[in-house]
C-alpha cells in the first residue's frame, strides 16, 4: 500500500541540506508500488521529482509536485560467461554499498567509483565517473517504468546514449521515465585503472606495488583520496563536484597555455581538451571564499558547501559568481553537474 503524504521537508533528502518541502512526498520499494502510483489519476498531471540520494540536487525553492523517493534494494547475479559476471541492483541500493559489494565478490570496473554518493539508479542518468572510468563502461542495461502508461521498457547501452556526464534520461527521456534497476556487465580478471588523479601515488603510499595490485587496493585508494579531499555531506552540506569538467578545443587550450603555462589538460581524443574546473575555480581566487551562507570549499575547489542554513538561492547566486569569474578569465563557461530544482 501506498504511504502518500503532504506538505514533507526535503531537508533530509539532500545532501546540501536545504530545508525545501514537497507538496506530496512518497516512498517506492518495489517495482509494483511504481506501477500502482501511475494508475492514481490524481497524481497523472502533478509534476514529479525522483529522489535517490539527493547527492545532485539543489533546492531553490519548494516543490509543488510529487516527491517519489526511490528505495528498491536487492543485489543478485543474473548471469554470468567466461569473462563477465552480471549484476542487477535495485533503484534505491547505495552505490557505495553496491561498490563494496563487488569488490569483496571480487567483481572488478567499478572499484574507481568507490565513495561517489547517491544511489544505483541515478548512476546512469547523469553517466557518473571519476578516475578514468564512467559507468557506461560498464553499463549492460536498465529497467524503468513509464510514467505515462506503468509499462517497463528496458534501456539497452546504445539507448541511453551515454556521454561526459549526459544521457538519454537528461534529455529526449527526461521526466518519461523512472529507472526500477540497472544491470552492470563486470569482469572477472580486472583490467586496473590507476593512471588518474593521485591513485598511483596513493597506492605507494600503502605500500602496493604493481604486483600486489588488487580491486579491493584500488578502491582503498579511491576512497583515501577522496575522503581526503571532499568533504562529508553528513557534517558540512554539499553535492560533490558541483560543476562538470569543460571541454574546450585543443586550439583554445593552447592559447591559454601562452597566457597561462601552468594550466592542466586531458586530451579526450577527438580534438579537445578536457580542463579541471576546480583548477579553473581555485585560479580565480575562490577556493575558502564565503558568500553569506555558502561557500567553495578549502580543500576542493569544485566543491560548493552550506556553511549552515544556505538557502538554494544563495547556493546558485555563489555558482552564478563562480562561472561569471571563470569566464572573464579564461573564456570558459562552466556549467553545473547538479540539477537545480
Amino acid at each position: 500500500m501506498l504511504d502518500i503524504q503532504s506538505h514533507v521537508s526535503l531537508k533530509p533528502y539532500n545532501t546540501f541540506g536545504i530545508d525545501a518541502k514537497a507538496r506530496y512526498w512518497v516512498e517506492i520499494q518495489t517495482e509494483e508500488q511504481l506501477k500502482t502510483l501511475f494508475q492514481l489519476t490524481e497524481f497523472l498531471t502533478v509534476p514529479k521529482l525522483v529522489l535517490g540520494g539527493g547527492s545532485n540536487l539543489v533546492f531553490t525553492r519548494d516543490f509543488d509536485g510529487l516527491a517519489i523517493k526511490m528505495a528498491i534494494q536487492g543485489i543478485e547475479v543474473v548471469r554470468e560467461d567466461e569473462s563477465h559476471v552480471y549484476i542487477k541492483a535495485g533503484a534505491g541500493v547505495n552505490w557505495h554499498q553496491l561498490v563494496m559489494h563487488c569488490v569483496e565478490n571480487g567483481y572488478a570496473g567499478i572499484e574507481n567509483l568507490s565513495l561517489i554518493p547517491g544511489t544505483t539508479g541515478a548512476a546512469p542518468m547523469q553517466n557518473i565517473g571519476a578516475y578514468g572510468v564512467e559507468i557506461e563502461q560498464v553499463f549492460d542495461q536498465l529497467e524503468a517504468v513509464a510514467i505515462q502508461t506503468g509499462e517497463t521498457r528496458v534501456f539497452t547501452h546504445a539507448e541511453c546514449r551515454f556521454s561526459y556526464r549526459e544521457s538519454v534520461f537528461k534529455h529526449e527521456a527526461k521526466g518519461q521515465y523512472i529507472i526500477s534497476s540497472v544491470t552492470l556487465r563486470l569482469n572477472k580478471q580486472a583490467v586496473f585503472h590507476v593512471e588518474y588523479g593521485a591513485i598511483r601515488e596513493t597506492l605507494a603510499e600503502m605500500g602496493i606495488s604493481e604486483g600486489q595490485l588488487s580491486i579491493k587496493a584500488v578502491s582503498e585508494a579511491v576512497i583515501r583520496i577522496r575522503q581526503s579531499k571532499l568533504p562529508n555531506p553528513a557534517e558540512i552540506g554539499n553535492a560533490g563536484s558541483f560543476f562538470k569538467n569543460p571541454e574546450i578545443s585543443k586550439g583554445q587550450f593552447e592559447d591559454l597555455k601562452t597566457v597561462h603555462p601552468m594550466m592542466p589538460g586531458y586530451p579526450t581524443g577527438d580534438l579537445t581538451v578536457k580542463v579541471p574546473a576546480g583548477w579553473l575555480i581555485e585560479q580565480c581566487g575562490w577556493k575558502g571564499k564565503q558568500m553569506g551562507n555558502a561557500g567553495v570549499h578549502s580543500k576542493q575547489a569544485l566543491v560548493l558547501v552550506n556553511l549552515g542554513g544556505a538557502t538554494g538561492a544563495e547556493i546558485l547566486h555563489l555558482a552564478q559568481n563562480v562561472q561569471q569569474s571563470v569566464e572573464e578569465k579564461f573564456g570558459i563557461r562552466l556549467n553545473p553537474e547538479v540539477n537545480m530544482v
